[in-house]
This record gives C-alpha cells, sequence and structure tokens, in this order.
C-alpha cells in the first residue's frame, strides 16, 4: 500500500496514458467540449471535477472515485461472480428517440448495470465504451419498442462502420436508427424500421453523428 495519495489530475493523466485515451475523447465522453479534460489537467481549471464528472470518468475507466478526488467511501469494489469479473454500465438519464427525436440536455448518469465481462467479449463490446439509454417512441418498432433498454458500444462508431442498429446525432438530436451504408462514396442511408416513419435514403456522413452501435437491449415483459 503506498504511503502518499496521487493527485487526482496527475492520476487521471496516467490512467489515460495508459490506456491511449484522448483528453478530447474522454471530454466527449461525459458531454463537455473538447478542451474540458486538457484545461482540467493542464490548467486546474475547474479546481475539482463535477460529481456527476467524476462518477462517469471512474466507471468508463473502471477506477474508484477517491482516485480522482472523490471521497473514499465512495470508492467502487469490483464486484465478482463464480470468478467472472463483472463491468459496472452506466445508465444514463436519457433517451434516444425512436420517434420524432428528442433534444440532448445533458448525459447524467442514473444507475449502474453489472454485466459478466466474458459476456460483453462474447458481443464483442468494449467494456469502457458502454453506456445503457432508454429507448423512446415506436419509430424502430418492432426491432426496438418504447421503454427498451439498449447497450451502446461508443467504441463501435464510424471507424467501424457496417449496416447495423445505431444511436446517432442529427441537428443535436438523439435517435436510435438502423444505419445502411448507400452506393456512393461516404454515403450512408438512415433508416426506420417502422415504415410509418420517415427514413432518409441517401444522406453524406457529415450529416450524422454517430454515437455508438446497439450491441444489445433489454426489455420489460407485458
Amino acid at each position: 500500500m503506498p504511503d502518499f495519495i496521487e493527485d487526482p489530475r496527475a492520476a487521471l493523466d496516467r490512467l489515460l496514458q495508459e490506456r491511449g485515451i484522448d483528453y478530447a475523447q474522454l471530454s466527449a465522453r461525459i458531454g463537455r467540449n473538447p478542451a474540458y479534460i486538457q484545461q482540467y489537467i493542464k490548467r486546474g481549471s475547474p479546481r475539482r471535477l463535477a460529481e456527476q464528472d467524476r462518477a462517469r470518468i471512474a466507471v468508463y475507466l473502471g477506477v474508484s472515485e477517491a482516485m480522482l478526488g472523490g471521497a473514499l467511501q465512495r470508492a467502487a469494489i469490483p464486484a465478482r461472480a463464480r470468478g467472472s469479473a463483472m463491468v459496472l454500465v452506466p445508465k444514463l438519464a436519457i433517451g434516444a428517440s425512436a420517434g420524432a427525436g428528442a433534444s440532448i440536455d445533458g448525459e447524467p448518469v442514473e444507475s449502474e448495470v453489472a454485466f459478466d465481462s466474458k459476456w460483453l467479449r462474447g458481443l464483442g463490446a468494449d467494456p469502457r465504451a458502454l453506456t445503457i439509454i432508454r429507448v423512446e417512441g415506436d419509430s424502430m418498432a418492432p426491432t426496438l419498442d418504447d421503454g427498451d433498454d439498449i447497450l451502446v458500444d461508443g467504441g463501435d462508431a464510424a471507424g467501424r462502420l457496417r449496416d447495423g442498429i445505431y444511436v446517432l446525432r442529427m441537428d443535436d438530436v438523439l435517435m436510435v436508427k438502423r444505419i445502411a451504408r448507400a452506393p456512393g462514396q461516404g454515403r450512408i442511408s438512415v433508416i426506420s424500421d417502422n415504415p410509418h416513419y420517415r427514413s432518409w435514403d441517401d444522406l453524406p456522413m457529415a450529416a450524422v453523428q454517430l454515437v455508438g452501435r446497439v450491441v444489445w437491449t433489454g426489455r420489460r415483459v407485458r
């Protein structure tokens, strides 16, 4: 046990370097402007991470909040089940619209859900980049229904684009839609599975921001 407490800024900087995550990437992950984390680490502004930001970063990096300046009693203890590590995935207090669209007003963490790491690897998902959000609306029915929880892999977005269901932003609105590559280079189709809703047959990639690929869904039995 070391006899010193590492400065939270130095600890965060070290963790990011070890994991190959840049400042702008982490800033985007917590819904901040691209320079936010760099300013915090290098300039000391803000002096302390906001509680919500600290909690999201801790979950994303798989470390205790105490390492990032939180109270010691908030330190997370990795869960274990049958010898397999459990990954705590943040559930965000927002919905991705499967209807007309919902404005983004920030992404606070509502709770955390534990998943077996081996099971997540079987999905081909990156445990460090996962979040759970709620589907709002029925434009993706019957594939996804209103109120379904979806597991979104933020590490599987534009860089690995292939046909599938993605959470995306269009005109600053968060949506969940099916993406299909269109014939033209750098063109995609954004599709609603429910034929009663609009689809976009041929868009430039620049028209959307892919947040992540939907790798799993859970729903309440009605």
